[in-house]
């Protein structure tokens, strides 16, 4: 009988073999909707940033459609827009992503969700990575939207980013706290 090999975890190789530079840019000159740049930090259980983790995010286009041949209505999707990103944290936890806001698209129930970005966070010290979203603020479907709704209200705000005034761009902060008493709210992949 074979016995099964121990776990590793993630990194750090993933960090410089995979962030080669602008994938953290979603938009390029024809992208149609809102552009928007989400900026935040990753922190550790202690609250020291987390300096080589890497955040991947997948979002649906300014009108709700994405551009994957999941999605039924995929060819009404904005050619311009990736709609996938990735960005490696630098100095101080920080990552950037230049992007445009998302519409709002179907849940399984065919109730619309809230505009929302998911994000998938890997760093060295995980076995697997952490799935989260990031909610606007000020978005009445916040209050109807069935993921979001599903969280302890004394949490859901871990998931909501905060508007921050940059000039050239409208940016959200949205840190994530991957333990401790700020921890983000993370879900089942």
């Amino acid at each position: 009988m074979q016995k099964q090999t121990p776990s590793q975890t993630v990194g750090p190789f993933f960090h410089p073999g995979l962030v080669h530079g602008e994938e953290n840019v979603l938009v390029d000159e024809e992208t149609s909707g809102q552009r928007i740049r989400i900026m935040g930090k990753v922190f550790d259980g202690d609250g020291n940033p987390v300096v080589d983790a890497l955040l991947e995010i997948w979002q649906a286009d300014g009108q709700g459609f994405f551009n994957h041949p999941a999605d039924p209505n995929c060819l009404q999707a904005d050619k311009h827009f990736r709609g996938f990103g990735r960005a490696g944290t630098i100095h101080e936890g920080r990552f950037e992503f230049k992007t445009v806001k998302p519409g709002p698209v179907p849940g399984r129930d065919g109730q619309n969700q809230a505009p929302h970005i998911s994000i998938r966070v890997f760093s060295r010290g995980m076995l697997i990575q952490a799935y989260t979203r990031l909610y606007f603020p000020g978005e009445s479907s916040n209050e109807i939207d069935p993921v979001l709704n599903s969280i302890d209200s004394e949490r859901r705000a871990t998931l909501i980013a905060v508007h921050e005034d940059s000039g050239d761009l409208p940016t959200y902060r949205f840190d994530i706290h991957l333990q401790g008493e700020n921890e983000t709210v993370f879900f089942e992949p």
